[in-house]
């Protein structure tokens, strides 16, 4: 089996890599030309992989990629994935987050309509929440650009399947972390924070609203649910949750606790960090992933937190 992977060089571009390296599957991964490369997520598989250019803001491109390597999968997880950036950045995020998609999905039924295509789509999308948990069958209400164009994204993906009869599927994936996440995201900004104060680094940790609720799993955990998706007779859409959610407070409070210190010591709010329109609470129901797929979250909540401070202290002294 061939698969092409959209964002490899991404958290979760890399840890799908890995499991279909390890499926015996060849891994096509498509990156954007830049001046300085961005291997550091796959660099312990680098020389495993197929890395071709591309981009999906050119159309022609996508389409002689998908003619020159021709996958039996393609999973699209390239994206502006931050959300704040989104609101600096809307129309470029609508680009690729939407756009993008229309374009890869194009690619394939000009190109081969027996592709199967995974549609990386966000619990972002649900914004404010019009029903606690939310499900496949929750309406969307986004609150900030990126998550009306992850919206126009999951939507474009409905109609290609129904309209040209191609195998596109859609995971509505919950927050998920890992110690591959950027530094811009909360759960890593809290637990470098929380390294580098350990460390004698910095002294405090400034951070935006700290009730904002989420449902936070492990990313390893969800690129598995990608590739069951993938594999299941008819696409359809999947909700990919843990089924419990925690406060940014209890996230920082266990970070800070992992190291024995106290939070309160250290964390400061800052109104510079508060989203122009906030997304209170997000809480995933995976019944249906858990029914059709077998997929079940194996790693808690605290033992994510904690594997991702430990990665963040052995980052830094090493660095010292």
């Amino acid at each position: 089996m061939k698969a092409l992977i959209t964002g490899v060089t991404g958290q979760d571009g890399s840890y799908l890599a890995e499991l279909l390296l390890s499926k015996d599957y060849h891994v096509v991964g498509m990156v954007r030309r830049s001046s300085t490369e961005t291997f550091e997520r796959i660099s312990h598989i680098r020389n495993r992989l197929e890395i071709r250019q591309a981009d999906l803001l050119d159309q022609l491109s996508l389409i002689t990629l998908i003619e020159d390597t021709r996958p039996d999968e393609v999973y699209n997880l390239a994206a502006q994935s931050f959300v704040p950036a989104s609101w600096d950045q809307p129309v470029l995020t609508g680009e690729f987050d939407a756009l993008g998609v229309t374009k890869i999905l194009e690619a394939i039924r000009l190109v081969n309509r027996k592709i199967r295509f995974y549609q990386a789509s966000s619990s972002e999308m649900f914004g404010r929440v019009q029903e606690v948990p939310q499900t496949e069958r929750t309406p969307f209400y986004p609150r900030s650009p990126y998550g009306v164009a992850k919206v126009y994204g999951h939507f474009i993906t409905v109609n290609y399947r129904e309209s040209y009869k191609i195998h596109a599927t859609s995971g509505i994936l919950f927050n998920h972390e890992s110690p591959r996440r950027g530094l811009e995201f909360v759960t890593r900004k809290v637990t470098d924070g929380v390294a580098r104060i350990k460390l004698g680094l910095e002294k405090e940790l400034r951070l935006g609203n700290l009730d904002a609720k989420r449902d936070w799993g492990f990313a390893g955990d969800y690129v598995d649910a990608m590739w069951r998706m993938v594999q299941q007779d008819r696409p359809d859409n999947f909700v990919i949750a843990t089924g419990t959610n925690h406060s940014v407070q209890d996230l920082v409070r266990i970070a800070f606790e992992h190291v024995n210190l106290d939070f309160h010591d250290h964390v400061k709010t800052d109104p510079r960090y508060v989203r122009p329109a906030e997304v209170d609470t997000l809480l995933g129901d995976a019944s249906h992933a858990r029914e059709v797929l077998g997929w079940t979250a194996t790693t808690s909540f605290e033992k994510l937190v904690a594997m991702m401070v430990d990665a963040d202290l052995a980052r830094l002294k090493a660095a010292k």
